[in-house]
């Protein structure tokens, strides 16, 4: 069934730097909020309820984070998006400490003001480059990061540059000894992609998990992965349990099974990086 949009002048928009539009829409499947840019579903955020993720790969996400020593985090998100997980930590872990760092400026101030922060979140929003901006964050923010989430889309795809080996160093020296790198990927049939994003973060953080729906990590369809990643044995004795219960279950491969997943998958460089796979326009047909 195809998706009914409402007209854009009806709803809260902004012109982005690159040229698109950025819209704030009521969600036509449940409550709270959709950020769509360039037609692409980008965010759900649920004012009333920060705890409540609607998106498959961000309830994923949420699992993991879950799984994290109790108490305040020390987070770094890469792509603000609609802030969906700072919100979701501010909630679940109240004293966290936050930096956001967004590409796009009027996509910030168009979710601060129709998307307002709770009072006294402390979620530092800064504008730039992600890999850029990583390189500005205050230096005792260095190596004592429990999180660090990549989730960075221009349209509907990943860039280039935060594809690469070179970039996820610099994302692993953030992290603390047992702080979690997640990084959100979406893949076709075959999952190319997604199989040299394993193999490269690997080489920096040892310890990898990839969660997916069953039918998108055998590559049979296109969806999003999220790969945990550490130095240390990653937190996911309940994971298995709790993606199978869904809503919308899914599994976590571990060890062997992602030996068998990157073998044969080259390690990205920035020589040779490119950008995420663009994916067909009826996916977001709902």
């Amino acid at each position: 069934m195809g998706r009914t949009r409402a007209r854009d002048t009806e709803h809260p928009q902004a012109r982005l730097d690159h040229g698109g539009i950025a819209r704030i829409v009521p969600s036509e499947f449940t409550s709270g909020f959709e950020l769509i840019v360039d037609d692409t579903p980008q965010s759900h955020v649920d004012l009333d309820d920060p705890t409540h993720l609607h998106f498959e790969y961000i309830v994923r996400m949420g699992a993991v984070i879950d799984q994290l020593p109790s108490g305040p985090l020390t987070a770094v998100h890469l792509g603000a998006g609609a802030l969906t997980i700072p919100r979701y930590i501010d909630a679940t872990r109240p004293g966290s400490r936050q930096q956001v760092i967004e590409l796009e400026a009027p996509l910030a101030t168009l979710v601060r003001e129709h998307l307002p922060l709770p009072k006294g979140a402390a979620i530092r929003l800064r504008i730039g480059d992600a890999r850029e901006g990583v390189k500005r964050l205050p230096a005792a923010i260095v190596g004592s990061c429990d999180l660090v989430v990549s989730d960075v889309y221009s349209g509907a795809q990943t860039p280039a540059h935060l594809t690469s080996l070179e970039f996820y160093r610099e994302l692993a020296d953030l992290l603390s000894p047992g702080g979690v790198l997640l990084v959100n990927v979406a893949d076709g049939p075959g999952l190319a992609f997604a199989r040299r994003q394993v193999a490269t973060i690997a080489e920096v953080l040892p310890e990898i998990g990839v969660l997916a729906d069953t039918q998108v990590l055998k590559g049979r369809r296109f969806g999003n992965l999220v790969i945990a990643a550490s130095a240390a044995p990653l937190p996911t004795e309940w994971l298995p349990r709790l993606l199978a219960a869904g809503p919308h279950p899914a599994k976590i491969a571990q060890g062997a099974e992602v030996t068998a997943f990157v073998q044969g998958a080259r390690v990205v460089t920035d020589a040779d990086a490119v950008a995420s796979p663009r994916p067909d326009a009826s996916l977001f047909l709902r």
